[in-house]
């Protein structure tokens, strides 16, 4: 072994080193070839080789070349290997060691040995004449400066040396010793042959080439561990192929050199291709579900909630609505917008449409109305069709509104018989915006060509048949909700629709699947890995009536997918499916029980092989066909290619080019920007994004959007924002500022800025400050030299203590699973990590498991951090006290608020409303009595208020005392303050978060109560009132409401709150209130988009309900989302106006 010392007297290879510093600054520590396994932290080898012997024409074409150019056959073979590098790795900068035994050393009386580190520049695209100057540079420069050990010059370049593959270069090249002295021309080096007759791999990869009379033969060694025998054989095969090429057109650029032999370039094109069958071309997607309407009239079509429609009724509300809009001036082409919640009428929407030749424009009621004012502005459809509690959110732009509700009496009047539209398949479908790059969005267009191909290829691969109940959850802005709604009707099955309690939990998903019997399910990858967590964790289990589960949107976990072959088997179908929205919802998809030779073993999820009439390639930069193996970007052509962007001519001619594989001018290749690769079987395997657009949870993420977003806030100078997957499967966003002339940024207005533009999908989870972007040598971004976000430490005064004992080694290692972050000091708060209640719940969940503690929500509370929770599961249980009142934010001197629990009892949800209010207010929750498992929970409204009223009394004595509640919370806080106001009290407060009056719902009570008590209500009323009151309730009593559904978008607890839930809602439905005093103030927070039977009821109820003034303040979104990002900041600064008018008479 030799060190630095040995070489310092010698001038000579102090100028060796500066020059190796300056060739070598900048290097990329690892050539990234494409391998068949992940690469081994340990870099064990298992070595292996492949020989092989060339042509003597070959031979004979190469030796002439060289002489031709002036250069050895080693330079030549050299800068094809190159070559072959570059074209494998799309890499210009190559890095190839190249080994000799060097005796030159006069000081030292020992023979050692060294490698040439060749760098070669391949960028420009040069012929392989240019190439050929370029390597003999390279060669000669090494060669005057190879003095320099391989272990010192790794030392002198402070290399981090990394475990899983060798420093500097993880390839070689070795020649002939002859030939490889005509092109040193140094006199006093002795050299040897490398290694030609090892058969085992040092490094990844090492050719190895000889030359003798009979010609050239050579040696492939590789690592087995990385590297299939089938992978070298094809590399082996184009190394010639390339050989070939170069010898028959040298001056040809190096990008378009024939890589491919005839066999394979016959699978790429023809074999993996082979997805010709019929279909009807000049079919339109309506005019299949019409044939479904002659074979099956009774069949139900479409089921929500306890109402359905018939294939026959749907198509005869569809031709009403059809004749309709064909009055309006809706023809071919048109553009009608859609803004419906999920109901009967959004899908006789859509219909309705279509049979007027008609194209629909999808337009999620969630979405900020900045997007849609934007979308709606760019389509300029001629009508919209919407419900009147959604007419707020739409802006007027000159669009003719039609509310499928209040104008259905008029829609009706139109004949009910299938319209006589002339149009044809190459008419738009639909026209669907996906997030772009400038910061706007762009408009898919969809032909119902593609339309009724997909929707044909997805019944036949899916099986469909009338018996089928398929479950239609997502967006009707998503893509798959087309992929949900048409196959099921063009096969006569069923279309079942979720009403939007069911996504609030994992298991009320699956109870609504058992309790629809539902057959097919089409999930985003996303809730399908939340659903296998929950199966393999919690023991959850799969309904039986589910024969077939459908993912798409994002890369699958392999991880997942073993849980979930292990927990189902093979009872249950499942198909992973690929498609950008330009090439009609799916184009690929992969079925691996269709493959069972990696059913156990499969490491990655492909893509797979293309739909019916869909072609796929896979090509370079420069539009080459790319090797089996070798990444590259897909291009997908055939049938479900769109028209194009929407009023984006020159975005469609850059993404939708000349199909070049095939004879007709007209195809065209859409470019999805996705690397991918093909395997040796004909599957596609996803690699990621080429240009840095992502998916997450489904949907599809352009990172340049949210960076333009940002770039439009006065104080910031520079972001960049990137996805990181810190745990497999759980996807998010980081976003990195570097603000104005270094001013302090505050995290939470960039959350408010953005939340004003962009959807809640498009929101970083983190935000960090840097005083500066980092940057490649090359000017581009650095991402790879991105700090770890520092979820909300930036803020934080906490510095980073790591655990201490193995009680908090424990605790963290739950934090960072079920946080998805690493790492996490023992004094980091839950809620500055990004913790939130449904983060909660796992976590709670992990405690439990493995402490079989029970511990409510609200903990989290008193103990936010790794540290404190130690110190209370190292308590005794029974020397903890119990008491419902929580310090949420206790700090201020300021009135406190009280907040009253929602149905799942605990007060966790009101995290994010503290959060948002002034940091002097303190806040407190009253938590349910039995969540610790121990006390029995109470059963009536009046109890709790009694109970909750005593513990509040304990604190502050008397009034004035300041209420919330969010919905069943609502009805507490209502008693309590009816309570405190009998005893005396004055309570300056009392908000109502978005809850109904039990008036609005059908209860099981006595009869002599139940009258009694709103005879007494009658009479403290106004007259003007009491006839109000009696209306309101004979209306509810016929609608017959279901105030447990209605409220069961609180259920996210586990199921060993199910007592203190199920007490919760039988105290709601018993309860009835009486009339409040003329005296108080009321504040109703009433949610804008309300259950159907809610909707015109502006005060749910309590208008007769309150003697004295109702105040009513409307809040955008729906029930669930009223305490959650974004909506919770609005609720919190409408109640900061409340609370700022109480504060100031009071104090």
């Amino acid at each position: 072994m030799f060190t630095k010392k040995d070489f310092e007297p010698s001038v000579s290879i102090q100028s060796s080193l500066a020059y190796w510093k300056q060739q070598l600054a900048g290097v990329s520590p690892l050539l990234s070839l494409p391998t068949d396994r992940s690469r081994r932290i340990d870099r064990a080898y298992r070595g292996s080789s492949q020989s092989f012997v060339l042509s003597r024409k070959l031979t004979t074409g190469l030796s002439s070349l060289s002489r031709q150019e002036g250069v050895t056959l080693f330079t030549t073979l050299l800068a094809a290997f190159d070559t072959l590098l570059y074209r494998y790795t799309s890499t210009e900068d190559i890095v190839v060691g190249s080994p000799v035994v060097n005796q030159n050393y006069s000081s030292i009386d020992l023979t050692f040995l060294n490698a040439l580190v060749l760098r070669t520049d391949l960028s420009g695209n040069p012929s392989f004449q240019q190439l050929l100057e370029r390597v003999r540079e390279v060669i000669l420069s090494a060669q005057n400066h190879q003095n320099v050990p391989l272990s010192v010059l790794i030392t002198e370049l402070q290399l981090e040396i990394d475990p899983s593959y060798s420093p500097l270069f993880q390839v070689t090249f070795t020649f002939n010793e002859n030939i490889f002295l005509q092109d040193m021309e140094l006199s006093s080096l002795a050299t040897s042959p490398w290694g030609i007759e090892d058969n085992t791999a040092k490094i990844d990869l090492a050719l190895m080439v000889e030359q003798n009379s009979n010609g050239l033969k050579g040696r492939w060694l590789y690592n087995a561990n990385l590297f299939d025998s089938g992978t070298v054989e094809r590399m082996n095969g184009h190394f010639q192929a390339l050989l070939a090429s170069i010898v028959a057109n040298p001056q040809q650029p190096i990008s378009e050199l024939s890589l491919l032999t005839i066999q394979e370039q016959q699978q790429l094109l023809v074999e993996f291709n082979n997805t010709q069958t019929d279909y009807p071309r000049d079919k339109c997607i309506h005019q299949l579900f019409e044939q479904q309407v002659v074979q099956n009239p009774e069949g139900v079509a479409v089921v929500f909630e306890d109402r359905h429609l018939t294939y026959a009724e749907l198509n005869a509300k569809a031709n009403q609505l059809a004749h309709y809009l064909t009055s309006l001036g809706v023809g071919n082409n048109t553009l009608v917008g859609i803004c419906l919640e999920r109901s009967l009428e959004m899908v006789v929407g859509f219909l309705g449409i279509l049979k007027a030749g008609g194209a629909y424009v999808p337009l999620d009621p969630s979405y900020p109305s900045a997007r849609l004012a934007f979308m709606l502005e760019d389509s300029q459809p001629l009508a919209i069709l919407t419900q009147a509690r959604l007419m707020d959110i739409l802006p007027d732009l000159g669009a003719k509104v039609i509310c499928l509700d209040t104008n259905w009496q008029e829609i009706c009047q139109h004949s009910s018989d299938n319209p006589v539209v002339e149009m044809t398949s190459e008419h738009l479908a639909y026209v669907m915006y996906t997030s772009g790059s400038t910061g706007k969005p762009k408009g898919v267009m969809i032909t119902h060509q593609g339309l009724v191909n997909h929707n044909l290829a997805i019944a036949e691969l899916f099986e469909l048949k009338a018996s089928d109940r398929v479950l239609q959850s997502a967006s009707i802005s998503f893509d798959i909700s087309v992929e949900e709604i048409f196959p099921t009707w063009i096969s006569g099955a069923s279309l079942i629709l979720r009403n939007e309690e069911v996504l609030t939990s994992t298991k009320n998903l699956l109870e609504f699947i058992e309790k629809e019997q539902i057959t097919i399910l089409d999930l985003p990858t996303a809730l399908w890995h939340e659903i296998v967590h929950v199966m393999h964790e919690f023991g959850e289990r799969l309904p039986k009536c589910v024969r077939l589960v459908v993912v798409g949107g994002e890369k699958a976990s392999a991880v997942a997918y073993l849980h979930w072959w292990n927990l189902v088997g093979d009872r249950c179908r499942w198909i992973n499916t690929y498609g950008p929205t330009e090439t009609t919802v799916s184009a690929a998809f992969y079925e691996p029980a269709a493959n069972p030779e990696t059913q156990q073993s499969i490491s990655e999820i492909p893509i797979g092989r293309p739909l019916a009439n869909i072609q796929t390639y896979i090509l370079d930069r420069q539009l080459q066909l790319v090797p089996i193996g070798v990444p590259g970007e897909l291009y997908i052509g055939g049938a479900g290619v769109a028209r194009g962007y929407f009023n984006r001519p020159e975005l469609t001619a850059a993404k939708f080019v000349p199909n070049l594989f095939t004879n007709s001018t007209e195809d065209r290749l859409y470019r999805t920007g996705d690397l991918v690769r093909y395997l040796p079987n004909g599957n596609i395997e996803f690699l990621g994004r080429s240009d840095y657009q992502v998916k997450i949870r489904g949907f599809r993420i352009e990172l340049a959007e949210i960076e333009a977003m940002l770039s439009q806030h006065p104080s910031v100078q520079d972001n960049v924002v990137i996805v990181r997957e810190d745990e497999p499967g759980n996807k998010h966003l980081v976003a990195y500022i570097v603000p104005i002339s270094k001013q302090k940024l505050n995290t939470s207005e960039l959350r408010e800025f953005l939340k004003r533009q962009l959807p809640d999908y498009m929101m970083p989870s983190s935000f960090t400050i840097l005083e500066t972007i980092p940057l490649t040598p090359n000017g581009k971004i650095d991402r790879r030299a991105l700090p770890a976000p520092t979820y909300g430490r930036q803020e934080s005064e906490n510095t980073f203590v790591a655990p201490r004992n193995q009680l908090e080694i424990q605790i963290t290692k739950i934090w960072e699973k079920v946080l998805g972050i690493q790492p996490i000091g023992v004094k980091h708060n839950f809620f500055e990590l990004g913790g939130n209640s449904l983060i909660a719940v796992r976590l709670f969940a992990e405690i439990e498991k493995t402490w079989s503690r029970n511990l409510p929500l609200a903990t989290l509370f008193e103990v936010p951090t790794i540290e404190k929770l130690a110190c209370l599961l190292q308590q005794e249980e029974s020397s903890l006290t119990w008491s419902s009142l929580v310090p949420i934010q206790p700090n201020g001197s300021k009135l406190p608020l009280f907040c009253i629990h929602p149905i799942g009892g605990n007060v966790l949800e009101y995290y994010p409303l503290a959060h948002y209010l002034d940091c002097e207010q303190p806040i407190y929750g009253l938590q349910a009595q039995g969540l610790d498992g121990k006390q029995e929970p109470l059963r009536r409204v009046e109890d709790m208020a009694n109970h909750y009223i005593n513990e509040i009394r304990s604190f502050q004595p008397n009034g004035p005392y300041l209420l919330t509640g969010y919905s069943f919370g609502g009805l507490v806080a209502f008693e309590m303050a009816r309570k405190l106001h009998d005893q005396g009290e004055k309570v300056a407060l009392l908000v109502l978060l978005d809850t109904s009056s039990p008036n609005l719902v059908e209860s099981n009570r006595s009869l002599v109560k139940f009258i009694g008590v709103h005879l007494s209500n009658l009479w403290q009323l106004k007259p003007k009132d009491r006839l109000r009151y009696i209306k309101n309730w004979v209306q509810w009593k016929l609608n017959k409401g279901n105030y447990k559904n209605f409220i069961s978008s609180q259920l996210f607890e586990p199921l060993k709150h199910g007592k203190v839930i199920d007490c919760n809602f039988q105290a709601a439905q018993e309860y009835v209130p009486q009339v409040y005093s003329k005296q108080g103030t009321v504040t109703l927070f009433r949610s804008k988009i309300q259950p159907v039977q809610f909707a015109d009821r502006s005060e749910l109820g309590w208008g007769e309900m309150v003697a004295g003034d109702l105040e009513i303040e409307h809040i955008p979104g729906e029930h669930h989302s009223l305490l959650k990002e974004p909506v919770v900041q609005v609720v919190a600064e409408k109640l900061k106006v409340c609370l700022e008018r109480v504060q100031a008479k009071y104090l």
